[in-house]
């Protein structure tokens, strides 16, 4: 996969993983993910089974939880906090132009 292709493949990703052309194992991942961020109470032992039928490890489904778990927390935190983005940084996707 070239860069183009790569950039293509991440934009497709963050559009809408669900059309995105993604295999079984991160489909699988990308369910447990939202579920975890925005239904985080409906969380049941088949969730973690779904994982592991895709070839994840227990370690590999610990590691998932705990980046999942930060992302949710931090952008709590910068949310709850009136934290503002760095205007200094580009944001992803737009031309250096428009900065």
């Amino acid at each position: 996969m070239d860069a183009e292709e790569a950039d293509a493949f991440v934009h497709a990703v963050v559009r809408d993983w669900r059309t995105a052309p993604l295999n079984a194992a991160d489909r699988a991942l990308c369910s447990f993910a939202e579920k975890l961020t925005h239904r985080q109470a409906e969380m049941r032992a088949e969730d973690l089974e779904e994982l592991r039928g895709h070839g994840f490890d227990d370690r590999a489904v610990h590691d998932a939880t705990q980046v999942v778990g930060y992302f949710n927390y931090i952008t709590r935190v910068a949310d709850a906090l009136g934290i503002e983005a760095e205007d200094f940084i580009r944001p992803w996707g737009r031309p250096e132009e428009e900065i």
